[in-house]
């Protein structure tokens, strides 16, 4: 599968290495284009997964704030909930990042 933004193919990996949770579709830390992702001060806290970070993602003019988010350090037992460890793994945001197969 590949995250598009504009014709740039900021991550990219077999199906069968994501991760699917609440519908969004998680990309390893391998699969992410090296220089499309910029750490963003947003904060967010979900009750079961824990903190997340936000990028801002994207190349040259074509970037989009808060793009994609990750759980660094996922709360343990979530897990359990979704099956594996996702730990820095990326979503995106569906309505400004194409997701396709």
């Amino acid at each position: 599968m590949k995250a598009v933004i504009a014709g740039t193919v900021v991550a990219e990996a077999a199906t069968e290495d994501l991760v699917k949770i609440e519908g969004n579709w998680y990309f390893p830390p391998a699969s992410l284009t090296e220089g499309a992702f910029h750490e963003s001060p947003t904060a967010y806290h979900c009750p079961w997964k824990g903190d997340a970070q936000y990028f801002d993602v994207g190349v040259g003019d074509d970037v989009v704030k808060d793009g994609g988010w990750s759980y660094p350090q996922p709360i343990p037992s979530s897990f359990e909930r979704v099956g594996t460890d996702y730990s820095g793994y990326v979503a995106f945001d569906r309505a400004s990042v194409t997701i396709s197969e």
